[in-house]
């Protein structure tokens, strides 16, 4: 087949797409969707997997989160072996600290019993708090506690029980406005707190999380909330030495814990790069899901770009028969309506693009905290999809085009 045969095929395939405009455009609205609903779900799936990842690196590349039982994206709820895990102590944290040595330092984090907390200063109340108690050394893991104004508290005033707290971006913001609130006296469940330090929002903080933390020193935390006793441990590890850290911290948590040596973990060791590995295992499954649902779209606008290729057919019977009686072989009626269908569902996926673009860039306006980016994947995908569709759907038609009988095909009214 000559150039000169394929260029005269397409030429012949937009001039019948111009003759029917509306036709075209509502024979490719499902291949629109489509496309359009794979580029805009993509470019979000891109965007919040890379906010969720570098939120989780942001944690520190010598960092390790050591609780009972897994922490972030999951599959699943918890098991009942997982929630009557007995929780991690103190004395784990002591224990890690003295016998592993590719450890820098642990930093405790003590979770109270009570799930709703209030804070309130000078009549402005303030709910659902995220309430903990640690050491001094939490300011210096991971990036969890840059400080916006003033200090965070002291290996002092943590031993002697002192009544000071350090308080998130958003609880700041809600309570003093644009005041100084360093030094201020807050209210927290009827007990009073003097205000040592705002932290700034972390940089491992999800987009569009509220920054409600409301931290007091450890011992503070256990004088106030005696019933508390849920642990988290955040290790940071020597400088190059994580994965020696890792198994430091877990041999260490077996014999403290007293785990037989033929029974698993009864507690989780999370990195930055775990908890990206095990989001991104999560979000995969949801990638393809939402694609596959996706495709619906697709696969009805290539249903309908079958069925009015077929009209088109009948209505050219005619003028099949005098390209036959002329000399046109079948391969040039193969190629006449091939070109046809894959032009309609090719300028469906361009205008599919388009719309899934705009959605994306709606998205990141509506919602700041969560990047969108159209990822090559979803661009490429979009134009062989729609591209395929044409071809498939588009043989059927062709090949009955090509089979006409030129003397009948000329016959025909």
């Amino acid at each position: 087949m000559t150039a000169g045969a394929v260029l005269s095929g397409v030429r012949l395939a937009f001039d019948s797409i111009r003759a029917h405009k509306l036709r075209a455009f509502l024979t490719t609205l499902g291949v629109i969707i489509g496309t359009s609903t794979i580029i805009g779900v993509g470019s979000i799936l891109a965007g919040f997997d890379g906010a969720i990842t570098n939120m989780l690196r942001s944690m520190g590349g010598n960092t390790l989160i050591v609780f009972k039982f897994r922490i972030g994206p999951r599959a699943g709820g918890l098991t009942l072996e997982e929630r009557t895990r007995k929780p991690l102590t103190l004395e784990n944290a002591r224990a890690i600290a003295e016998r592993c040595p590719s450890v820098d330092h642990v930093s405790p984090y003590l979770f109270p019993s009570r799930a709703i907390h209030v804070a309130r200063f000078k009549g402005q109340d303030y709910y659902d708090l995220d309430v903990g108690g640690t050491e001094e050394g939490y300011a210096r893991g991971g990036g969890q506690a840059d400080m916006k104004a003033g200090r965070f508290f002291t290996d002092v005033e943590n031993r002697r029980r002192l009544p000071v707290a350090v308080i998130g971006e958003d609880v700041y913001k809600a309570l003093f406005s644009n005041i100084d609130a360093v030094g201020k006296s807050v209210e927290l469940d009827g007990r009073h707190f003097r205000i040592v330090g705002v932290m700034n929002r972390p940089a491992s903080s999800p987009p569009g999380a509220s920054d409600n933390r409301f931290l007091l020193p450890y011992f503070t935390m256990r004088k106030t909330f005696p019933a508390a006793l849920e642990h988290m441990l955040v290790v940071v590890a020597r400088q190059g030495r994580l994965a020696q850290a890792a198994d430091e911290v877990r041999a260490v948590l077996r014999v403290e814990r007293r785990v037989p040596h033929n029974k698993p973990d009864d507690f989780y060791i999370s990195s930055a790069e775990q908890m990206v590995e095990d989001f991104r295992r999560i979000t995969a499954v949801t990638a393809l899901v939402l694609v596959v649902l996706s495709s619906i779209g697709l696969l009805v606008g290539g249903i309908g770009v079958m069925n009015i290729m077929l009209v088109s057919v009948t209505e050219r019977t005619r003028e099949i028969g005098i390209r036959k009686a002329v000399g046109a072989r079948r391969a040039d009626i193969v190629l006449q309506f091939l070109t046809e269908a894959v032009a309609l569902t090719g300028m469906g996926g361009l205008l599919g693009m388009t719309l899934g673009w705009m959605i994306s860039k709606t998205v990141s306006l509506v919602f700041p905290d969560l990047p969108t980016a159209v990822p090559l994947w979803a661009v490429t995908l979009g134009v062989l999809v729609s591209a395929g569709i044409g071809l498939f759907f588009g043989i059927w038609p062709a090949s009955k085009a090509a089979r006409l009988d030129p003397v009948e095909a000329l016959r025909y009214e």
